[in-house]
């Protein structure tokens, strides 16, 4: 009867086993051949758009474009620090093929087939088209290698686990391609394609739950910073609605508010990555935050007198 008992558990301990493996499993895209050369040009567009040098850039100096990383993000997990992206055949991806990218920014997945934790905003970058990652790509490849292999994550157990990601991604990550609504300009269009996906901007202005996945019922109502200081607003018509498109565009450009105020903290390096945007892709961008319905969401803390 023991002998029963104790097989029974070893079954049943490696059927569970086998199922979280295979639910945890990265989940690769087949990366179909290129149809066309890189563009450059584009390729500096959407890293602007998706402000990959406000993380990666190498902290605390000047150049924008030494993506050397090493930059601290605080979570409720622990503490992200920003990898290396540089051209460094050693400590960036200076080794990485075509596909290797587009599976880290479409995905979420390494190159040795592991999963990236989601403080990578892989959850947006999936709507991106696939030749527009391999513009972004060829684009990066251009900058200058910077070496300096930056620390581990500091993360507690079980957070630490990469593969317990993958759970993470069936419950929160839609991996669906950007549609385009027909019913909308192509202004629009724009718009919506570069704040969903290369812009991210639902990843800081969206509450979260306590696993952290966005709210989607309350995507762009704003919440508490995910790096746990401040306050990020509401960018729906609820938070911005007395702004005119060309307010947001101009916000998007110089960081000025129309009522006097101005960016700071983490969006501060968002808009110098913006500014270098076209006028054209800004005031998509704004057409389309224009028209986001009114969203409710959290109530930030009042603040303290003389605060």
């Amino acid at each position: 009867m023991l002998r029963r008992t104790i097989l029974a558990a070893l079954i049943a301990a490696v059927a569970a086993f086998g199922l979280y493996w295979w639910l945890t499993a990265p989940a690769a895209l087949a990366v179909p051949a290129p149809t066309r050369a890189p563009d450059l040009a584009n390729g500096q567009e959407l890293f602007n758009a998706g402000g990959c040098s406000s993380c990666h850039a190498v902290p605390n100096q000047p150049d924008r474009l030494r993506l050397g990383g090493g930059l601290a993000l605080g979570s409720p997990f622990g503490t992200f620090y920003a990898p290396n992206i540089s051209p460094d055949p050693t400590d960036g991806i200076g080794r990485w093929s075509e596909a290797d990218f587009v599976n880290a920014v479409m995905r979420g997945i390494s190159p040795a087939g592991t999963h990236y934790f989601p403080a990578f905003p892989y959850t947006s970058y999936h709507l991106a088209d696939i030749d527009d990652v391999r513009d972004l790509f060829a684009y990066l490849k251009t900058l200058p290698p910077v070496s300096g292999r930056v620390r581990d994550h500091a993360l507690p157990f079980p957070f630490n686990i990469r593969r317990n990601v993958g759970i993470w991604k069936r419950l929160f990550m839609d991996t669906g391609p950007f549609v385009a609504d027909a019913s909308r300009s192509p202004q629009w269009n724009r718009g919506a394609y570069l704040v969903n996906g290369f812009g991210h901007c639902a990843e800081c202005h969206s509450p979260r739950n306590l696993l952290g996945g966005v709210i989607t019922a309350q995507r762009f109502a704003g919440g508490p910073n995910p790096e746990g200081k401040g306050w990020v607003p509401n960018i729906t018509q609820q938070g911005i609605g007395s702004w005119s498109e060309k307010d947001i565009a101009d916000f998007l450009e110089t960081g000025d508010m129309p009522e006097g105020d101005s960016a700071s903290g983490a969006m501060r390096p968002v808009i110098k990555n913006l500014a270098q945007l076209t006028a054209e892709d800004r005031a998509a961008m704004a057409a389309y935050l224009k028209s986001l319905p009114p969203v409710q969401g959290p109530t930030p803390p009042k603040r303290k007198e003389g605060g």
